[in-house]
């Protein structure tokens, strides 16, 4: 019986399965950058300038370019940066960086010029990629959102697709005097890393898509993990990867996504739509962007198509209200599939989801 060890949190969980039973296990892979070209790149920054660096979003790859910068550093009897970062990941983060580190909460209510913001990118059904760009955009640019919003590809999720709302995020940033570090990586290592304003630092979702992409086909069953505890620690964060893998999954087809969620839904309409507060019908032309309103309209979207399963530590109510069939543990999701689909059945497990594109 095969063990595979998938992401679940902070931790991995074990799947059993039966050899029989097991299609493909499939994990994102491409060239790696060797550390001296990593280093080589980091030097456009100078690091002579009192620095205020902002984390976006916390992985390995991320850790590892701050690392580098703070080698660079102490090589040269330099200040090391400030680093600031949302609240949910400071912990997280303080704990890969050296003791002495300086970190503090990100609390400004509006982008300001003369910051580094550092962030790996990923897929994004709205924009085709999670940038720093988009991510600035999300959360300083809440009108524009809404113009991106109108001018999305359609009703369902374009990962890893050119789409032409993404211009609305390069105009928005093209307005500030910021810099980028933005990394492409999967969980070999980081794959492209590009220094410059965030409007052109996003030429690294060419190498990313390379690298990320696998034609497989369609299959009737697929389990999903994100890969890394940043990409699964909410419901809305999650079902990027529930995107990715879309299009290899059957009509009436089953995908199961495994994510802790320890920071609940993730997402204000989604929230808003289990608690009763917004129909579905207010999701094709809204009046207003509201946070994650783009999640709901894809998992609905797609849920018309194939059905969704989670294993979660969000409550069973919650994913009833949204169709989404609720699992306690891996071995519960694993026998329902066998109970519901026959003992033969071929299951493709998917261990990046995160940062893998399916075709």
């Amino acid at each position: 019986m095969p063990e595979i060890w998938l992401n679940y949190g902070s931790t991995d969980v074990v799947l059993d399965i039966q050899a029989e039973n097991l299609g493909q296990q499939l994990a994102a892979e491409g060239k790696i950058l060797e550390d001296a070209e990593i280093n080589s790149r980091l030097d456009s920054l100078d690091l002579t300038k009192p620095l205020e660096i902002v984390v976006l979003n916390n992985s390995n790859a991320v850790q590892k370019t701050l690392l580098a910068l703070f080698a660079k550093c102490e090589q040269k009897s330099l200040r090391i940066p400030r680093i600031f970062a949302e609240k949910k990941i400071m912990d997280a983060l303080k704990n890969s960086l050296p003791e002495g580190s300086s970190i503090s909460e990100f609390e400004k209510p509006e982008l300001s010029n003369s910051l580094v913001f550092i962030g790996e990118m990923e897929f994004d059904g709205l924009f085709g990629f999670e940038s720093i760009a988009t991510r600035l955009l999300r959360k300083f640019g809440t009108e524009e959102m809404l113009l991106a919003y109108e001018k999305r590809k359609g009703e369902l999720p374009a990962p890893g697709q050119d789409v032409e709302n993404v211009s609305v995020a390069k105009q928005f940033v093209d307005k500030f005097e910021i810099f980028a570090i933005e990394i492409a990586s999967n969980s070999s290592g980081i794959v492209d890393l590009a220094i410059g304003h965030p409007s052109s630092t996003m030429s690294v979702s060419k190498p990313f898509v390379e690298s990320a992409t696998k034609e497989i086909g369609k299959h009737r069953t697929l389990f999903i993990s994100t890969g890394k505890e940043s990409s699964n620690d909410s419901l809305g964060k999650s079902l990027s990867a529930l995107w990715n893998c879309s299009e290899a999954v059957r009509n009436e087809g089953l995908a199961v996504l495994l994510a802790e969620c320890t920071h609940g839904i993730g997402s204000s309409a989604i929230q808003y739509y289990i608690e009763g507060q917004m129909s579905l019908d207010r999701l094709k032309k809204p009046a207003k962007y509201i946070n994650g309103m783009e999640t709901l309209l894809f998992l609905t979207e797609l849920q018309k198509k194939f059905q969704v399963a989670m294993v979660s530590i969000l409550p069973e109510f919650y994913l009833k209200k949204l169709n989404i069939l609720s699992f306690s543990g891996v071995a519960q999701a694993m026998n329902h599939i066998l109970k519901v689909q026959g003992a033969r059945q071929k299951v493709v497990v998917v261990s990046d989801g995160a940062r893998l594109l399916l075709r």
